[in-house]
């Protein structure tokens, strides 16, 4: 029989985190009762379960916050339940107080090898009771608070870097510079932008540009291709780039297409008349992650460099490509008649505006 009940001098209520659960597991209904009882009255929320067959389904179904799980029960006893949660990554970090009448050396390291976190002897004092729950649960909430930590930092690396680079960065890439033999690079400037900026409030000026990027992000993700970056009024992204696949001219012909359309129910939304010209390299690029504290994955090549010719001699509204791009897309796409442009630092070039698919 347990002790009888001592008043704590602790404030337990300090200890314990809002909405804690704990999860009470024995075979006798007497002894989860007087354990049950003066946790509720600490502010606990309590569940029972008779046997580990059904902790585990309880557990399945709502992670608590403690487990107080009785060691010698009939068909799977508490070491058994122990082991399954810790070998599980949704259930490891739950905190199990293993209660047993055993004393034995020999028993208690077989909990602490099960994964148990602490221990309570039978009979069990109430005051040790909840003093190692709350702290129990308090250790809890700090690894619940540090894991939404962690999750609000991976996201954020996520925004500014692909997923396959933001990946390799967490498991200690200092350096991050890969060369791609084909990609297909997109730099689209909104022509008319400077100015409409000089005839409205800064703050309708963000909106309208972030209204604008983000419809083109969320074509970007629709295609499964990535966003470099976006300067001024200027945007870039690749296709083919961290991850190549074998579809990636076809999918950056068709987002700048859309971009194109999108820009046309901006126009008709805000009364405003922009324009996009867009320019489309193909060809190696090196990419990698510059930047100690403040991240940035960029690309660098002769690909970059014609993109950005071929946007800076498009006429509004038109999407301008090199040979290599229109040698790839001829079989599905429309395109105008070759014109030669002399463009900056490349001389004469063969160029062809994308019209639309075939």
């Amino acid at each position: 029989m347990p002790t009888a009940i001592l008043e704590p001098t602790t404030n337990h209520r300090q200890l314990v985190p809002a909405q804690a659960s704990v999860l009470v597991v024995d075979d006798e209904e007497q002894n989860r009762t007087l354990l049950k009882d003066p946790l509720e009255a600490r502010g606990f929320e309590v569940a029972e379960a008779r046997n580990g067959a059904e902790a585990l389904q309880a557990i399945a179904e709502r992670l608590p916050d403690v487990i107080l799980l009785d060691l010698m029960m009939p068909g799977m006893d508490g070491f058994e339940v122990c082991r399954r949660l810790k070998k599980n990554s949704r259930t490891a970090h739950i905190p199990v107080l293993l209660i047993t009448a055993l004393s034995e050396r020999k028993e208690r390291l077989m909990g602490i090898e099960a994964g148990a976190n602490d221990f309570l002897h039978k009979p069990v004092d109430m005051q040790d009771l909840l003093l190692r729950v709350a702290n129990a649960a308090h250790a809890k909430a700090l690894f619940d608070q540090l894991q939404a930590e962690r999750e609000k930092s991976d996201n954020l690396l996520l925004n500014i870097l692909p997923k396959a680079i933001a990946l390799r960065m967490k498991e200690g890439e200092v350096t991050i510079a890969d060369k791609y033999p084909e990609a297909n690079v997109l730099v689209a400037d909104l022509a008319g932008f400077t100015n409409l900026a000089t005839h409205i409030p800064p703050e309708q000026l963000v909106f309208l540009l972030n209204e604008i990027f983000s419809a083109f992000d969320i074509l970007l993700e629709k295609h499964g291709l990535e966003k470099i970056k976006t300067i001024g009024d200027a945007y870039m992204a690749v296709a083919g780039v961290p991850i190549s696949r074998p579809d990636h001219v076809l999918a950056i012909a068709a987002l700048a297409l859309e971009m194109t359309t999108a820009l046309e129910e901006f126009n008709n939304q805000y009364e405003t008349s922009l324009r996009v010209r867009i320019g489309i390299s193909t060809g190696p690029v090196v990419a990698g992650v510059i930047g100690r504290k403040k991240f940035s994955y960029d690309l660098w090549g002769d690909t970059v460099n014609i993109a950005c010719r071929l946007e800076s001699h498009a006429q509004p509204g038109n999407i301008l490509v090199d040979e290599p791009t229109f040698k790839l897309l001829q079989s599905s796409y429309r395109f105008a008649s070759p014109a030669n442009l002399a463009l900056k630092g490349r001389g004469e070039m063969i160029t062809y505006r994308l019209e639309g698919r075939l």
